[in-house]
Formats: structure tokens, sequence, C-alpha cells
């Protein structure tokens, strides 16, 4: 048996590419849009990619089954209840799919969404024990899917609940404590609130381990499994939709453009937000009035699909050398209306000078002596639900980074606005999205939350 675990540590995603090696027989399991590493890889070891399985339909990224069937006319599979506009293999509980010695066994498991399966993995036909299972997004590593998420539209988060209770505690921890555990995604994924940094476990460390998975009623594990969810991402339900269409195809080749400092303002001019992917450093030192500021090291794909509409057109300001970099993890989301990125930007800017501002950032020590005056600023704070628990700065207005774009009016402006966050990433994220809304006495804080802490200031929970 071939078995080969692909980690994408932008989305905390992962993928799988199970086969035969007497055969050559392989089939994918929730690929990325971007397929070019699973095609290397299978060209070189002499396998052919037979079949796609997407274990659900998932919100926080765009699966690559299209480009994989185009490129190999492999079939895809799905759970059962799926229902899309292109054709597929429905995969219902018990259905086996040979490889030759390694088979594959579907057992459905919904409550993430309604059409959730998951994968027994076979190292011989004959065996009795799986090797190993991948959960989808049913079983993560210390956790479990959350059943809150848009992706199963007209059912509600307690139906979706009960299903994965049945699915964890009666499917699931039914199987033999060795059983290697592989799940959909990692620490950092919005698809749970308490994913481990592990990339695989077993059924016998999830029972002793996973919160989730401790014995008690189905009203019990629903009331813990919905409550305390992170804020999802706005693409979410923009991608749960689009992975159950026929869209087109990613073409790398074709998706990025570099543009000239007058091609770049034009397309501004009609229309498109400009995205800023440098450093929050960098950005506030001069920016493009009205520049996103999204840094590309970090969470940069579900940040973008956080704050920039779907439907908008998208302009790119990259470190020379990474443009095509960010058109691609744009393009793992969805976001394919990218009209071009500036090319050489240090040059282009000193061709920009007119169009460039700096940002305002404030030192944890400042904002203590603002928060001092008769008129203090309002301090917001854009962390999720789980990290303020922890502590928060007395006074401030807390909106989640992900809710922030259709909560901006809740922001009050008859004062300065000081944002924060952890650490400074996505503070200089949402400082940026508000100046594009049209603020203009908006600073955010170094250091974040962390910085505040060292004070040693009082704090509100």
């Amino acid at each position: 048996m071939l078995f080969t675990q692909y980690y994408l540590d932008c989305l905390s995603q992962a993928s799988y590419l199970i086969a035969d090696d007497t055969t050559g027989r392989a089939v994918l399991v929730d690929p990325r849009r971007d397929i070019e590493e699973y095609l290397t890889d299978s060209r070189a070891r002499g396998l052919t990619i037979e079949g796609v399985i997407n274990t659900h339909f998932h919100a926080d990224f765009l699966a690559g089954h299209l480009e994989v069937a185009a490129a190999t006319g492999a079939w895809i599979g799905y759970g059962r209840r799926a229902e899309t506009e292109y054709p597929i293999r429905k995969l219902t509980d018990g259905d086996r799919i040979s490889l030759g010695e390694v088979t594959l066994q579907i057992m459905e498991t919904p409550g993430h969404t309604p059409e959730s399966v998951s994968v027994l993995v076979y190292e011989h036909a004959e065996d009795t024990v799986p090797y190993g299972v991948l959960t989808g997004d049913a079983l993560f590593i210390g956790d479990v899917g959350r059943p809150d998420l848009l992706a199963s539209l007209g059912v509600t988060a307690d139906e979706l609940g009960s299903m994965l209770y049945h699915s964890v505690h009666r499917k699931l921890m039914a199987l033999p404590d060795a059983v290697r555990v592989f799940p959909a995604h990692g620490a950092g994924s919005a698809c749970g609130k308490n994913l481990s940094t592990e990339r695989q476990s077993t059924i016998g460390e999830q029972r002793r381990t996973n919160y989730a998975c401790a014995p008690m009623s189905e009203d019990q594990f629903v009331a813990l499994v919905t409550g305390g969810q992170p804020a999802a991402p706005g693409y979410f339900a923009f991608d749960a939709v689009l992975n159950r269409k026929a869209r087109e195809l990613f073409d790398h080749a074709r998706a990025a453009r570099p543009l000239t400092p007058a091609e770049f303002l034009a397309a501004r001019a009609d229309g498109a937000i400009v995205v800023d992917t440098r450093d929050p450093h960098e950005y506030a030192a001069g920016h493009l009035r009205g520049a996103i500021n999204i840094p590309a090291d970090g969470r940069f794909a579900e940040t973008a699909g956080s704050v920039v509409a779907p439907e908008r057109t998208i302009l790119v300001v990259a470190h020379q050398g990474r443009e095509e970099e960010i058109v691609t993890r744009l393009a793992r989301i969805g976001f394919d209306h990218v009209a071009g990125y500036l090319r050489d930007p240090e040059d282009a800017f000193r061709e920009m000078v007119a169009e460039l501002t700096p940002a305002s950032r404030v030192t944890a020590t400042e904002l203590r002596e603002s928060l001092d005056r008769t008129e203090p600023p309002r301090v917001l704070d854009v962390r999720n639900a789980g990290e303020r628990e922890q502590g928060a700065i007395a006074g401030s207005l807390h909106i989640p980074l992900a809710e922030l774009p259709r909560r901006l009016d809740e922001v009050p402006d008859d004062r300065p606005v000081v944002v924060h966050c952890a650490g400074g990433y996505r503070s200089s994220v949402a400082a940026s999205l508000l100046r594009e809304a049209g603020r203009t006495d908006v600073a955010d804080l170094l250091g974040g939350y962390g910085a505040w802490q060292a004070l040693r200031q009082p704090t509100a929970a």
C-alpha cells in the first residue's frame, strides 16, 4: 500500500493519495484545486488515479475534483445524499472500492454535513482491522466537525448535531483502538474549535483524550459541540455551494497577470479592491489608499475570504516573485476574479507617490496613556470569542474579524479607533478594512493583546 498525506498549512487542510503499488491503481481523497503535486507524484510512482472521493461538500476550500477528473478521467465520489451539477458516483455505507489488495470501504458519517462519509483503508482485502480511517470533518484530532456551518443549507445545527453524535459515538468509536485516524483538517481551521496540531492519531487515543468522544448523552453532545464555535469566515457558504457546481477549472497559466501602474490604477477606478499582502510594518509605512492589508505570511486565503466579498475583482500587491503564489492561494478558495498584480511594486510605488498613504500603529504604552485621557479612543477587539474569554481590555468593543465586514456600522465613529487582536496580524487587516470603508482615524495595536498583557493592566473577562 502507498499512503501519502498532503498538508496545506495556510488552510490547515489535509488530502490523501492511497494506492496499491502492485496494480498502480490510486484514489485521491479531498484534493485541493492546484493538483500538480498529486499528478507529479502519481507519475513518478507509475500510478493511475482512478477516482476522487470528497468526504463532504467542503466550505473552507474549493476542492480539486473537477481538475483531477479533467486531467485523469477519474470518477468523482460523494456520499449518497450529495446532489451536484456534474456526474458523480454515489457512495453508500459499506461500499468497497478495490485497488488490488488495497481496499477502501465507505462509512457514512453525517453530522458536519448530511452527505459526509469517512473512508476505511485496508492494506489487504481480507484484513479485519483497517489500517486507518479518513474521517473528513466528522472526527478531528481533539475535536469533531462543527454542525453549525452554512454548508448544509436547509438543515439545522441541532439536526446535524444529532447525526454527528451517532456518527462519532456509534460508528467511529466502535472501531478498534488501533485504527489510525486521518482527518481533513488540523489546528487553525474554523471547521472546529479545539483541533490539534497533530496530523494523525488513533481511535483509542481519541477515545481517551477527545472531549467530544467521552461518554455522554446525545443532548449533552449537541450542546457541547454547537457552543463556543468561532465565527465562520464569510466565504464558507460561497465555497460550500460552489463545490456542488460545474464551475470553471483552475488554470495556473491564465490566472496571474502583471500590470503597469497605469493599468493597476485604472482597474482600481473601475471598482477592483486592492489586496496588499506585505507585512503590516511595510503596509503601514506606505500603501495605496483603500488597500486592504492581508499579509501573505499567515492564514492568507482564509483571511481574504473573511473580509473580501467573493464577487469582488481583486488587485494584488505582493513582493516580487510571490505574485503567482498569492493568486493560487486565492484560487484555492474559489476567488478567481483577480485582475492582476502590480509589477515590481517598489519601483511602481515611486510612480504612484500621490496615491500612497501611511497607516497608524500604536504601542501598548501609547494605548494605555490615551485611555487615561478625557476622550479616550474606542478599542475594538477582533479576536474570536474563545480568546476573549481569557481576558480583554476593559471597555473594549468585541467584533470577531470574520464578522466585521457585515458589522462595520457597529463601530462608533465619534472618536479614534484602536484595533487589536492577539498578536497584530488580524488587527492590521481589520484596521485596513475600516479605512477602506471611509474611517480616517484608525490605528492598530502593535503586538496585540499579548503586548497589552505585558503591561500588567487590569482586564475584563
